[in-house]
């Protein structure tokens, strides 16, 4: 696993949660990312919040509404993602959420009030999320806290 820490306009303090902010999607670097964070949030004595973002597809019709439930799979997410990371011994102070939006803005308007963001290097995106950037990269860029960016053990 290789690292790679970045740092955009600061956080204000007055402002911060005094947490570590994770973004999961259920990837292999997004359980890494929440590996890490966990080593950190224990040296700096501080929570962490494991959130999974989530959206309605664009091709739902109000027919397709009581069958798609994208809050529940976000929810699902989060929690498979913490038993994933940790089996039984996941970290006492952690908090989990899903919410609805664009993964990358999600994850912005969380570095907003986090002490730190820490997000795998690969998710589920594929080529798609070559060719519109992805969401590590978006973080990285324009985070309002340090990024911590995990890449995935086989990363060339």
């Amino acid at each position: 696993m290789s690292t790679t820490p970045t740092s955009g306009p600061q956080t204000d303090p007055s402002e911060s949660t005094g947490r570590i902010v994770v973004g999961v999607d259920g990837s292999p670097s997004s359980i890494l990312a929440l590996q890490q964070a966990r080593r950190i949030s224990e040296a700096l004595g501080i929570g962490i919040d494991v959130m999974a973002a989530w959206q309605y597809p664009t091709y739902m019709g109000e027919g397709f509404a009581n069958d798609i439930h994208p809050d529940e799979d976000a929810k699902q997410i989060v929690a498979e993602s913490i038993v994933a990371a940790f089996g039984d011994d996941a970290p006492t102070d952690i908090g989990q959420s899903a919410v609805q939006g664009v993964p990358a803005q999600v994850l912005l308007d969380a570095s907003r009030v986090a002490d730190m963001l820490v997000v795998g290097s690969r998710g589920r995106g594929g080529f798609v999320g070559l060719l519109l950037g992805s969401v590590s990269a978006q973080c990285a860029e324009h985070a309002r806290c340090p990024v911590l960016v995990v890449h995935s053990r086989d990363h060339h």
